[in-house]
């Protein structure tokens, strides 16, 4: 339906005696100053307490940035765990200003450093479990055996823009590359407990390296807004070459493939 913006500008202004508003509940319709008093009153529905304002737009229910903020990372953090992310890796990213580029949206760039974060995060856990705060404390250092990043591929989705928080996630996978939406080769990434024995479709993980899943979900958006899959090696900083980190790492990268879905299933149960 076409409508004219010319035939609207020049109608005479209505005066407030043929003003009316919506209908509010169980009352007669409003005019302008009913529904000013409407506000000043304390038992009504309307009111506004002195020194407040309303609701900024017609979607805000009255929650609190902190409070959207919190409903928002909570709605993430499921999301992700059902996917079988790895909760020890979970960092939020807040997006500032200066992120942006001229075209009005997160530089691509800076999603290398976004994964990266999430990535180191994740990597100090790993440490932990292999050896305490010692041998995390070295393998974010480079001594002895730690991880080097091969490769990284990223996969854009959608556009994210300020204000925004982040949630970043990983977890290992046995390759080759894949994505959340897209599964290849008859394997799931998301699903490593669906094989027999629970290592991807029977595929067990290479001996000096490994592929790590990641993914940015938006709090603003509420939905992955990129994707991001990388090659990690087992590297000996002190012989400066890569190796074999053994049987019992290999076991604990298997654990946590689909680690986000179980821990899921474990507080459902608890709950229940």
């Amino acid at each position: 339906m076409r409508t004219s913006c010319r035939s609207n500008l020049f109608r005479p202004a209505k005066t407030s005696s043929h003003l009316r508003l919506a209908r509010l509940p169980n009352t007669r319709p409003y005019t302008i100053r009913a529904l000013q008093d409407a506000f000043r009153d304390p038992t009504s529905p309307y009111h506004l307490a002195p020194g407040t304002q309303g609701p900024a737009h017609p979607e805000d229910h009255g929650l609190s940035q902190l409070e959207l903020h919190a409903e928002a990372a909570a709605e993430a953090r499921l999301k992700l765990l059902e996917l079988g992310y790895d909760p020890a890796s979970f960092w939020e990213q807040p997006v500032v200003w200066g992120d942006h580029d001229s075209f009005q949206h997160v530089n691509n760039v800076r999603y290398v450093r976004f994964f990266e974060s999430g990535r180191i995060k994740w990597m100090a856990s790993l440490g932990e479990e292999l050896g305490g705060p010692e041998k995390r404390d070295a393998m974010l250092k480079g001594k002895g055996v730690s991880l080097i990043l091969k490769s990284l591929s990223i996969n854009y989705k959608r556009p994210v823009t300020f204000p925004d928080t982040l949630l970043i996630a990983h977890k290992p996978h046995t390759g080759p590359l894949f994505s959340t939406s897209n599964i290849n080769a008859g394997i799931d990434p998301n699903n490593a407990s669906s094989s027999p024995d629970g290592t991807n479709g029977g595929v067990k993980l290479p001996k000096t390296h490994f592929h790590v899943l990641a993914v940015a979900y938006s709090y603003a958006q509420r939905k992955i807004v990129t994707e991001s899959d990388s090659v990690l090696v087992w590297y000996d900083y002190d012989k400066l070459a890569k190796c074999d980190p053994g049987e019992d790492v290999r076991k604990m990268l298997e654990g946590r493939m689909d680690i986000g879905r179980k821990i899921l299933e474990r507080e459902r149960a608890k709950a229940a």
